[in-house]
């Protein structure tokens, strides 16, 4: 009992940790500007106020970029989740040459530091053009989006035996209507798990968003928000806090709706390896 309580302290205060920022960014959001400011600082806003909300939400571009951090997320997810189940299927139910090498070189790849991408992928999107688009920007997010979501859809297949697509096949159903019937539907929980992964990665990415966009019009939200922060007497924390919390609630929606899957798909997944 004594063990349990205490493993359960532990929880409980990695919990407190984690959710402590998000706590303050809200309640941050709500303050008025002399309770941010004062050199005494409070938990709890003594008078709540919407004020930094509507300056947030009519400040120029905010739904500019809030419709192109959508678009980027959206078309980023369903190309890389589209590559990466094809790539999946070949790498868990297929055996050909370089097959080691290719899973080797797709762990690499994410072993590699995000930050000592930028100059090579800049270089290469500027001579075709795809700097200050979002396409580039889709592109890029491709990079660290598609290997990850490769190497989870491959543990999550890995967990499917092949003896029901060969029973489906015995009674009679084509190669593709196994895949349609046996397969898909078994594997949907780790499409819904990596997909929402992807999203969360895409949706919070801010580097290579900040070097490649540099046109009001054309920047996704995490670039948005920077344009709150100055020297440390004139950064807006209200109407950034504000902002902050308008950009996660997308979030934060997407993981209520379906946490009960990521859990499945993850657990799942990773039966195998």
């Amino acid at each position: 009992m004594r063990a349990r309580a205490g493993w359960n302290a532990v929880g409980v205060a990695l919990f407190a940790l984690m959710a402590f920022p998000v706590f303050w960014m809200v309640s941050t959001a709500f303050k008025p500007d002399d309770q941010i400011n004062s050199i005494t600082p409070t938990w709890f806003p003594l008078h709540p106020t919407i004020a930094h909300f509507r300056a947030a939400l009519d400040r120029p571009y905010f739904w500019t970029d809030v419709k192109n951090s959508v678009i980027v997320v959206l078309v980023t997810v369903v190309i890389a989740i589209a590559l990466a189940f094809l790539a999946a299927v070949a790498l868990a139910k297929y055996r050909f040459t370089g097959r080691g090498v290719f899973i080797v070189l797709m762990i690499g790849i994410q072993m590699l530091p995000q930050a000592g991408l930028i100059i090579p992928l800049f270089v290469v999107l500027r001579r075709y053009g795809q700097v200050n688009t979002l396409t580039g920007v889709i592109f890029t997010y491709m990079t660290f989006v598609l290997p990850f979501s490769v190497w989870t859809l491959r543990g999550f297949l890995l967990g499917i035996p092949r003896e029901l697509e060969e029973a489906a096949m015995v009674d009679g159903s084509s190669r593709l209507g196994a895949f349609v019937k046996i397969l898909l539907p078994l594997v949907a929980p780790g499409l819904v798990a990596t997909s929402i992964f992807a999203f969360i990665t895409s949706w919070n990415e801010y580097i290579f968003a900040r070097i490649l966009l540099n046109d009001g019009s054309k920047q996704t939200a995490t670039v948005w928000l920077s344009y709150f922060t100055g020297t440390s007497r004139h950064t807006d924390w209200g109407g950034l806090m504000a902002g902050s919390t308008l950009i996660a609630i997308p979030v934060i929606v997407f993981f209520l709706l379906v946490q009960r899957k990521i859990a499945f798909g993850l657990t799942a997944g990773a039966v195998k390896a």
